[in-house]
């Protein structure tokens, strides 16, 4: 409501969301998510705005009665999230027992959904996987934003969809963690203090503005309060000190990889002994069956 009160006195003095970001030294996009309501503007941002829109002192007593540090929990509470991951210049991550959706390779995450509540459905599994890979656009490329992942080691471990698409994972993984833009740790399972108990996104806006992100079982939870934001960051902080180095991490990955080569060859020599097991099954079955004599066409 506010951002739409601000868009009514723009739009009543006359001015463009260009206009407005020249004279407040900023880009339209800003202008444009303050208008939209996913973004905190600061109180000098305000006053500046009431001046130029001729308002008094109306744009800063609304400003006073919003409540800034309300969470967001409402059922398009991905969409949110979503807007605000679309822009922003750096991303800090934690993620426990799978592997973080912007670093899935196809195969990883079309199990994913196939085990999950898409499961039976080819067609919303294939839609699903590809929304969230066209997300990866923007960070896995050359001088994409920074993309911190810290991944549990049990999303390593752990075998989603077979070691055929694990080893493709973890393939992946050491792919794109040679992009400038991309660093990748392993929080291992020993000598761990600080843990974090749920899946977490710290994000860095075109603006300054950081919001930290985290999911229930129903719902998102989105915060931009400052006093939130640095209490997890802080948690973050430890826990990547905790971590394995940049390098060890590879290291460990290209390991789990080894291993599910390993599997992956075990599973194909057990299948082509199970095969030719079968086959000579039925040629002792078509050995030990009766013959039976042809019969005779009667001369003409």
């Amino acid at each position: 409501m506010f951002g739409e009160e601000i868009r009514y006195a723009r739009e009543a003095a006359g001015y463009v969301q260009e206009d407005v970001g020249k004279l407040l030294h900023c880009d339209r996009t800003v202008v444009s998510r303050t208008e939209g309501g996913k973004r905190r503007p600061s109180i000098e941002e305000v006053e500046e705005l009431d001046r130029l829109y001729g308002t008094g002192d109306l744009l800063k007593r609304l400003y006073g009665r919003v409540d800034w540090n309300a969470s967001i929990e409402h059922p398009d509470w991905f969409q949110e999230y979503v807007d605000h991951e679309a822009i922003a210049i750096g991303m800090r991550a934690y993620q426990d027992s799978v592997v973080h959706g912007l670093l899935q390779c196809w195969q990883y995450a079309r199990a994913l959904f196939a085990a999950g509540d898409a499961a039976g459905n080819a067609e919303e599994i294939e839609e699903l996987t590809r929304a969230r890979l066209s997300r990866q656009s923007r960070f896995l490329v050359p001088d994409g934003p920074l993309l911190l992942v810290i991944l549990d080691e049990s999303a390593i471990r752990r075998v989603v969809g077979g070691p055929n698409v694990m080893r493709c994972q973890m393939e992946h993984l050491l792919r794109v963690a040679q992009l400038r833009n991309v660093v990748i740790h392993v929080a291992p399972f020993a000598n761990r203090r600080t843990l974090i108990d749920t899946d977490m996104v710290l994000l860095e806006l075109p603006d300054g503005q950081r919001v930290v992100y985290s999911e229930s079982l129903d719902r998102g939870h989105l915060s931009g309060d400052s006093a939130t934001v640095a209490r997890h960051q802080r948690r973050y902080d430890r826990l990547r000190g905790e971590c394995l180095s940049e390098s060890d991490s590879l290291r460990l990955i290209a390991e789990a990889l080894e291993g599910f080569r390993d599997e992956e060859q075990r599973a194909r020599r057990s299948r082509l002994a199970e095969e030719q097991l079968q086959r000579h099954q039925r040629r002792q079955l078509h050995r030990g069956s009766p013959r039976i004599p042809p019969r005779r066409r009667p001369s003409a």
